[in-house]
């Protein structure tokens, strides 16, 4: 049976368990913990190149309260480098959280989204408010952060949301021991949306918003292991000690987005080989460094919409 042509599924796991087609980019994990000492990473990416699948990925392969061995078999990271994967898989608290939803058209409304997403992590790690092993003072904070009450008390309300990625952390540190792998995806979002409006205060509030989550969280944080952001736009450059590789890096060009190989790869699995030559008359390239690459969105459409026809006729 031929594996399935999934569009718009961002969940690593669900893709492997559901037996979708998978381009297989998991070398980048063993590259960003082997080859860098990088404590704060940013990638930037256009839209629909791979980025939140790539986070779901990292998510499965560290997260201590999974076991990824069999969603891991086969592919590259497991074949490449079963010394590092004994040593790493599943061996540290991950705390994944995406902005990609803070996207209002005022302030108020935008950090209220925000709060909904802190309010949706606080439930993913509910067990935390009990857990006998957390501060009790952190505990109260983290109940009004999932209850979302605050009172009339405002200023509170703010504070304790600028500064929740590192309440997690802490939490997370103190039940598990070890340090945490924190993921923010589409970090942008938020200010992207906040800029587009040309409001000038709905843009700095946000980005003090923003800018004391982040900051809180990835700077001088004992908590964290290292953390990876992906987003459209980097708005922080030098800030919070962040290394960023843009899609005008070499180094990993090759795992958002899909290279001329790895759809020449895919359209061979499905016995449509001769339709690279249509792609490479209709779909449009990118370069990224030195590597050119397409949208693996428009790839998969293409390749669902071509395989679906043939098994009609058929």
């Amino acid at each position: 049976m031929n594996k399935l042509v999934v569009v718009g599924n961002e969940f690593f796991e669900e893709i492997i368990h559901d037996n979708g087609y998978y381009v297989d980019k998991t070398e980048l994990i063993y590259d960003l913990v082997s080859k860098t000492s990088n404590k704060v990473t940013l990638f930037t990416r256009p839209r629909r190149f791979g980025k939140t699948l790539m986070m779901s990925t990292i998510e499965s392969f560290f997260d201590i309260r999974r076991d990824s061995e069999s969603v891991f078999k086969g592919l590259n990271i497991s074949e490449n480098h079963p010394e590092f994967c004994r040593k790493w898989m599943n061996q540290h608290p991950v705390l994944f959280v995406s902005l990609k939803s803070v996207d209002a058209l005022d302030f108020e409304n935008a950090f209220e989204m925000l709060v909904g997403v802190i309010s949706d992590l606080c439930k993913k790690f509910d067990f935390l408010e009990h857990d006998e092993k957390t501060d009790p003072s952190d505990s109260e904070i983290f109940h009004r952060l999932k209850s979302k009450d605050w009172g009339k008390d405002e200023k509170k309300k703010y504070q304790e949301i600028k500064e929740s990625l590192k309440l997690f952390t802490r939490m997370l540190h103190a039940v598990y021991g070890k340090p945490v792998i924190l993921l923010i995806d589409e970090y942008d979002v938020p200010l992207a949306k906040a800029h587009a409006s040309k409001d000038p205060e709905y843009y700095r509030q946000m980005l003090d918003v923003i800018r004391g989550l982040m900051g809180s969280s990835l700077k001088t944080n004992e908590y964290l292991k290292f953390a990876v952001i992906t987003g459209c736009q980097d708005f922080f450059s030098g800030d919070f000690n962040i290394r960023c590789y843009s899609d005008m890096n070499i180094s990993y060009s090759q795992y958002f987005g899909f290279t001329q190989n790895e759809v020449k790869k895919m359209l061979a699995y499905y016995g449509i080989s001769d339709n690279y030559i249509v792609i490479e008359k209709t779909i449009a390239k990118y370069l990224s460094g030195n590597t050119l690459l397409f949208s693996p969105y428009e790839i998969l459409i293409y390749v669902k919409s071509i395989f679906s026809t043939l098994k009609a006729v058929s």
